[in-house]
């Protein structure tokens, strides 16, 4: 349901008097001249279009310390543990947000960045929750293509939804997630165009990336960028985990071929030179969180507590 300007207004100034000022529903509704069940359904909708954003300004002890024995026992430079609902099914609840808080505090750096974005339902869940943002000091790049094999959008493709919600320079990647053939990503790869981006995204100061499966219902086969026989073949080959559409084995190594021979992603900028954050939770998930801390990958990760206890059980 699409809802107009009109009512959103009304939306946020009902959710500006409630978690702002304090006002009660009934207070809300004389002011607002309207019924308080009207009221309440405003508030309502403010909440349910993304109008309304919450930051808890208070660290908790749990996850302090779990985000701590991460850092430890993988080497990390960075990690934030959120709690965890446990009657909750969804796979980015409070690490979307976090994620969103983690992108604006490098946004909001005055020196001028690089920062690369992956791709991804988490990234994607994230950036929705950005604030509106002026920084038009920073460089934003895509790590990963933006055609879908039928020639559309990539509809998890987040850089430019993000443009929606930050003023800054945008460096979008102009290919196929995945070329159809080597010689094809060779002579994508080649244009002067792409070379650019490509280089930018090698120099990046940040890297935010999601992580994905690759089992049998995989992100990559269900969005159409690989067929069942390819996602066959990757298992075969030991692939575990792909992130930017890359595919790893166990160890965090990269498979050799199949797929991996025709990503037109560019590769993950290296931890040595790059802050590579990946922003991931859940049992599904976990695999490939593993494999991206045993292989180095990543040198920041966001997650919740059940995950976070499970990696270091």
């Amino acid at each position: 349901m699409v809802v107009n300007g009109a009512k959103l207004d009304d939306a946020a100034r009902a959710a500006w008097l409630y978690y702002v000022a304090g006002n009660t529903q009934d207070q809300i509704a004389a002011k607002l001249g309207v019924s308080r069940q009207s009221a309440q359904r405003l508030v309502s909708l403010a909440v349910s279009e993304g109008l309304v954003k919450v930051h808890i300004d208070y660290p908790i002890a749990r996850c302090l310390d779990l985000s701590k024995a991460l850092r430890e026992t993988y080497g990390l430079t960075f990690c934030e543990v959120v709690p965890t609902d446990p009657d909750s099914t969804s796979a980015t609840l409070g690490v979307a947000q976090a994620t969103a808080l983690e992108i604006e505090r490098w946004l909001r750096r005055p020196d001028p960045l690089v920062i690369a974005i992956g791709t991804g339902r988490t990234l994607r869940a994230a950036v929705e929750q950005l604030s509106t943002i002026e920084a038009p000091q920073h460089r934003i790049v895509s790590l990963t293509g933006n055609i879908a094999p039928d020639g559309s959008a990539a509809y998890y493709n987040v850089v430019f939804t993000m443009a929606d919600k930050v003023k800054a320079r945008f460096f979008p990647m102009p290919l196929p997630v995945i070329a159809s053939s080597r010689e094809e990503r060779a002579t994508l790869h080649g244009q002067p165009m792409i070379r650019t981006t490509l280089d930018l995204a090698a120099r990046a100061d940040v890297t935010f990336v999601g992580i994905g499966e690759l089992d049998d219902e995989a992100p990559l086969y269900l969005d159409g960028f690989i067929t069942k026989e390819e996602l066959g073949a990757l298992q075969a080959a030991g692939g575990l985990t792909e992130i930017v559409g890359w595919a790893f084995d166990g160890e965090g190594r990269l498979i050799e071929g199949i797929t991996n021979a025709r990503v037109a992603s560019a590769p993950i900028p290296s931890r040595e030179t790059s802050m590579v954050i990946a922003s991931a939770m859940g049992p599904r998930k976990l695999p490939g969180i593993r494999i991206a801390l045993k292989g180095g990958l990543i040198g920041g990760l966001i997650t919740n507590e059940t995950t976070a206890e499970a990696l270091l059980g």
